[in-house]
């Protein structure tokens, strides 16, 4: 009879058995909580870090991050690269190559060669495993930022969910909310994450919407087998932009000064007439008013409203010193730029988009937010 023990057939095929058990230990020790949402900025850089600090902090554990897709980019020394891995390196301190951090850089490039199969699939999808697996050695948990909307990436079967399936990790679903037919992309994503969904947390709900949604939408996608850990109510300070800070993202001149340390959160456009536009401003809040340097008209409407934060005049033209002397009575600044109404509503927006306050301050508020008004306890597992 022969000895198993020295048999080589049998020791080949159990040191391939160890092998392969061992890699899929390294993946599996870390849990892994992918946070994903809905749509881009949605606060889910915030909340990654603010989980990754409170896991850190409360429960001592090691934690690592990774963003497999590169979505928010901006040119830094000749390379196109995420801001968000950077911001995650510098809090959570950690010794980590930014190609592992964000192995794959999501740029209009690179979706142009994929559409064009100049890009491979799996070779990408190896890429991120290797990535991954080397951030996660020697980690309690990993948090893994999903990249814009959750459906992102799907063109080389790198979405969300194909993530989150291939890095075994539970997902943390974040929503806005304004109305209950929201409530229709909420459970879209659910079926596409099936059993890794691990619950949804609702960020940046106004007062408005506050109480409906606990009253009636939570339990309803919670008897639809949709945890809901968390409601965070909207903060000022992370869903809008200080007028100074506005100013020179703009590129645009101070004109009036005052009033520039408020928080701007929309955006609305005067091109109607002076009645109407009077209407209209005062049903706003928050808001920064875009229009043509030369419409003295909607000037004022402006300057009257209560809910007007700024002016942001367009074509290189200045008011009268009537509008100004008006504004500084008000206390509502004044910004000039020289671009169209058009360029200048689309460069504005993106500037809340692309989210100014992703910085060390947000993260903090943002963690503040998630202890009082959300299950750690439930998102962490």
């Amino acid at each position: 009879m022969t000895d198993p023990d020295s048999d080589p057939t049998t020791a080949d095929s159990e040191t391939t058995t160890d092998t392969d058990d061992a890699t899929t230990a390294v993946r599996g020790d870390p849990d892994t909580l992918l946070v994903s949402s809905l749509e881009a900025s949605a606060g889910k850089t915030a909340i990654t870090l603010a989980l990754a600090r409170l896991a850190a902090d409360d429960e001592g554990d090691s934690v690592g991050y990774m963003k497999p897709k590169g979505t928010r980019l901006q040119s830094n020394v000749g390379k196109t690269l995420d801001e968000d891995p950077l911001l995650a390196r510098d809090l959570l301190e950690l010794a980590a190559e930014l190609h592992d951090l964000e192995p794959v850089v999501y740029s209009p490039t690179f979706i142009e060669q994929a559409i064009r199969g100049r890009e491979d699939p799996d070779e990408l999808r190896e890429r991120v495993q290797e990535a991954f697996e080397t951030l996660a050695a020697d980690r309690d948990r990993m948090f893994v930022e999903g990249g814009g909307r959750y459906d992102v990436g799907g063109i080389v079967d790198l979405a969300d969910p194909d993530v989150a399936e291939l890095l075994d990790a539970r997902v943390l679903l974040v929503a806005p909310y304004e109305i209950p037919a929201d409530v229709d992309d909420i459970i879209a994503a659910a079926d596409r994450f099936g059993d890794r969904l691990a619950g949804v947390v609702f960020n940046g709900v106004s007062d408005a919407a506050y109480d409906g949604l606990e009253t009636d939408v939570v339990p309803f996608l919670e008897g639809r087998g949709i945890p809901v850990h968390g409601v965070l109510p909207s903060e000022r300070e992370l869903s809008g932009v200080t007028v100074a800070d506005l100013a020179d993202e703009l590129g645009a001149e101070t004109l009036v000064a005052d009033g520039a340390e408020s928080y701007v959160e929309r955006f609305t456009v005067g091109a109607m007439g002076a009645d109407s536009a009077l209407r209209h401003f005062r049903r706003t809040r928050d808001a920064a008013v875009i229009t043509g340097g030369d419409r003295a008209e909607i000037h004022t409407a402006a300057l009257e409203a209560p809910g007007v934060r700024c002016l942001i005049l367009t074509g290189g033209h200045r008011p009268s010193s009537a509008i100004t002397g008006k504004a500084r009575e008000k206390g509502v600044p004044i910004l000039s730029v020289r671009t169209d109404t058009l360029t200048t509503v689309e460069r504005a927006e993106d500037v809340v988009r692309s989210g100014r306050t992703h910085t060390a301050d947000t993260v903090d508020r943002m963690q503040r937010l998630l202890s009082d008004h959300a299950d750690i306890d439930s998102i962490l597992g």
